[in-house]
């Protein structure tokens, strides 16, 4: 797992390596990280045009140095200020942006740039918030960030993302000792997924699903199948509204390996926490509708659930805002996850989540008592006690899973440094998700590896990781959510996963 850093840990973190080592031999490293990076994008130095936008601090300091490298190695080099309010020189071969780091505050307007001069941004392109990914100003757009011991908040979401191109991480010899965020990678899921057992049996890893509802049994059936192709050994089905009258079960699209059970309209909850006992896992909600009578056995499901629950969709609907979700998920002893999207967690919050996502899912799980997944580009998984990575999850560096971090700090799956949320993130996914019933299969894949025994906040993670690389494997145009389950399967099945 990657480490994630907010500007001030970045800022400790700098201050002791700078007591080690000193601040000269800090920026000599930077500088010739960037000054490499270069050389890789012009595929060479000698005769290639370079323009530094190089401001007064230490960033500007990283630039310079590039610059006096990169001259030894023959390119033509201009170092402009970043108020140059000229276009910058024509015929640049590439752009190194060493104007601001990820501590600026303000507003930043670059200078003018000929159309399809690349650009190499150092740390972060001036003009993002390094928190939160918001722009101030006109920065420049990166072909190529190089940011120092360890990602950034801005890289990774809002326009930051988009801003900052192909991001590379660089050792420069500063330790990041208190990240409170990890970017999920694939090597995470063959070490953190819990594996299925040689003497394993078909119950140790049940999922209840109870989803749809007449003219949504689609959503169910999604559901459903992703759990069964993520790793669920059994999977029982509920769809509320589909009991024929005679014992039976009305004509739908059922997966033919789900144990299929009957429900009524109304009244249903208690049928189906009947045979939670044999199962490990709940999912609850995907096409179920809004109804009074529903929301009501929603609630009582998710109060009264002896299994951990994940509560997508309709199941959120029901819940209503962040204080009443909270009482419903206080009666249970069991976790609960929820999967909001932007226009969920506004109903829940009251507020739309805004620039910083990861504060906003952690906001929300604090409110709730849930873990929060919070869907997007950027998805994020929070846990409202700061042990989202209950189980031992840490980011590289930390404790192996099931141990304890380094020096005897904090039980593994507590929190570290100053005691906020260790968040779980995804970038896996892409806009080919995008599109009606891929959130269904998303819910269905952290049932199943909740089931198989890994602990929910990094089920959910995983599960969102897994959910985007799958999609990958699909059709470019026209992916849809049926496609996804088999995917899944077989990603989880090929190397890369292992």
């Amino acid at each position: 797992m990657r480490p994630v850093v907010t500007i001030e840990q970045m800022r400790v973190a700098d201050a002791k390596a700078m007591a080690s080592v000193g601040e000269a031999t800090l920026v000599e490293r930077a500088g010739t990280a960037v000054a490499h990076a270069a050389v890789r994008l012009l595929g060479g130095g000698y005769g290639h045009r370079v323009v530094v936008v190089a401001g007064p601090g230490n960033n500007g300091a990283d630039g310079r140095v590039a610059a006096r490298l990169l001259r030894r190695r023959g390119a033509r080099v201009t170092v402009v200020p970043p108020n140059h309010d000229e276009a910058l020189p024509a015929g640049a071969d590439l752009v190194i942006d060493a104007a601001y780091g990820t501590g600026f505050r303000g507003t930043y307007e670059a200078p003018e740039l000929a159309p399809g001069v690349p650009v190499l941004a150092v740390d972060i392109p001036s003009g993002v918030a390094g928190d939160t990914g918001a722009v101030s100003g006109r920065p420049l757009g990166a072909t190529v960030t190089v940011t120092f011991a360890a990602l950034k908040p801005g890289l990774i979401q809002g326009e930051g993302a988009e801003l900052a191109g192909r991001v590379e991480v660089v050792d420069i010899g500063v330790e990041v000792d208190e990240a409170t965020a990890g970017l999920i990678e694939d090597d995470d899921v063959a070490a953190l997924l819990a594996p299925r057992r040689r003497s394993a049996h078909k119950w140790e890893s049940a999922v209840a699903v109870v989803a749809g509802s007449p003219g949504m049994e689609g959503a169910s059936a999604l559901c459903a199948r992703a759990a069964a192709q993520a790793g669920a050994g059994m999977v029982r089905l509920a769809v509320p509204g589909s009991d024929d009258g005679a014992g039976g079960t009305r004509p739908g699209p059922w997966p033919l390996e789900a144990v299929r059970m009957p429900l009524g309209a109304d009244g249903w909850a208690d049928d189906v926490l009947a045979v939670l006992a044999r199962c490990a896992a709940l999912v609850v909600g995907p096409g179920l509708g809004r109804h009074e009578a529903t929301a009501r056995e929603v609630r009582r499901l998710i109060g009264r659930s002896p299994v951990p629950v994940i509560a997508d969709a309709d199941a959120l609907a029901a819940l209503g805002g962040a204080a009443a979700a909270r009482k419903i998920v206080a009666e249970s002893d069991r976790a609960v996850v929820f999967t909001p999207h932007d226009g969920e967690y506004r109903a829940m919050a009251g507020r739309a989540p805004g620039e910083d996502r990861l504060k906003a899912a952690r906001d929300l799980a604090k409110q709730t008592g849930a873990v929060v997944l919070l869907k997007g580009p950027l998805t994020v998984v929070a846990s409202p006690d700061g042990a989202a990575a209950a189980g031992g999850t840490r980011p590289a560096g930390g404790a192996q899973a099931g141990g304890t971090p380094p020096g005897g700090g904090a039980e593994a799956g507590g929190a570290q440094g100053d005691g906020a949320a260790l968040s779980l993130l995804s970038l896996a996914g892409s806009a080919r998700l995008a599109t009606a019933g891929t959130g269904d299969v998303l819910s269905g894949i952290i049932g199943a590896f909740v089931a198989r025994g890994t602990a929910p906040a990094p089920a959910a993670a995983l599960a969102a990781h897994v959910h985007g690389r799958a999609a990958a494997l699909g059709a470019a145009e026209g992916l849809v959510a049926s496609d996804l389950p088999v995917l899944v399967s077989r990603w989880l099945s090929s190397g890369a996963a292992r």
